[in-house]
């Protein structure tokens, strides 16, 4: 599949997404928007991807929408918040959060607005140590989307997400450490070098495991204990079927690496 505003490369089991509009800093508009769902969505149905690495190209991760683009639309007249949030990002935010694969987001520089969103969608984020976050949302009057209001309260308590959202200050790579927000921040020049290796990590893991134990955690964040315990039991079963599983269990018997297969 051919797309305009993202670059899609599988290479050894590890899928590169880029973001490729940098001289907007990657704003997000309805066709990139529309391509990085169906990105998700190819590579959630191809075994050969083991790990998806998400990242944008030049100088900055996402800026959020683009409010040029936007303010068009609404110039134009039928431009409805609701319909672009439904229709567009949300899809996006759900075909992440289903894919099987782990997804690190490279966060290379400024990730403000539902570019914050994208990189909290993503299952683990390792971050350059230029990059910001930035809730910006308040600063042009509107609420934060794209499932912010959901994942940054749970990954960093309703006190911080409350003050970060409603102040709009930009927050640097090392106060995201701190406040639990990103899981390492590097140097620059060593961002690429961190991303592969834990990429790589994940191409020798087992993938069908890994999908299951984001059901699981996915699930337990809005069930109760009872309810956690029996998707536990059911995800467990299935994992218990796979052959990295098996394989798993036999290098531990015979005191070797295991070669996962991501079956």
């Amino acid at each position: 599949m051919l797309f305009e505003t993202i670059l899609y490369e599988l290479q050894a089991g590890i899928l590169t997404i880029t973001l490729n509009r940098p001289d907007k800093l990657n704003a997000m508009t309805p066709t990139l928007l529309s391509e990085l769902r169906l990105a998700f969505e190819q590579a959630a149905a191809d075994r050969d991807v083991r790990v998806i690495v998400v990242t944008g190209a030049g100088r900055g991760f996402c800026a959020g929408a683009d409010l040029g683009a936007a303010s068009e639309a609404i110039m134009a007249g039928g431009f409805s918040y609701e319909d672009s949030l439904n229709n567009t990002y949300n899809p996006l935010i759900l075909a992440m959060q289903k894919a099987p694969q782990p997804i690190i987001a490279a966060v290379n520089g400024v990730a403000a607005g539902a570019g914050m969103s994208l990189a909290l969608a993503c299952d683990l984020r390792l971050v350059a140590e230029s990059a910001s976050f930035l809730q910006a949302f308040v600063k042009i009057g509107l609420v934060p989307d794209s499932g912010s209001t959901w994942m940054l309260p749970r990954l960093i308590g309703v006190t911080k997400a409350l003050e970060l959202m409603l102040t709009g200050r930009k927050v640097t790579a090392q106060e995201a450490l701190s406040l639990g927000m990103v899981n390492q921040v590097v140097p620059d020049a060593d961002l690429a070098k961190t991303v592969a290796e834990m990429a790589q990590s994940f191409v020798n893991a087992p993938t069908k495991t890994i999908g299951f134990i984001k059901q699981a955690v996915n699930f337990a964040m809005t069930s109760t204990l009872e309810q956690a315990l029996h998707q536990e039991a059911a995800l467990q079963a299935a994992a218990g079927a796979t052959a990295d599983h098996s394989e798993g269990v036999a290098a531990f018997l015979q005191k070797r690496p295991a070669a996962f297969k991501g079956e």
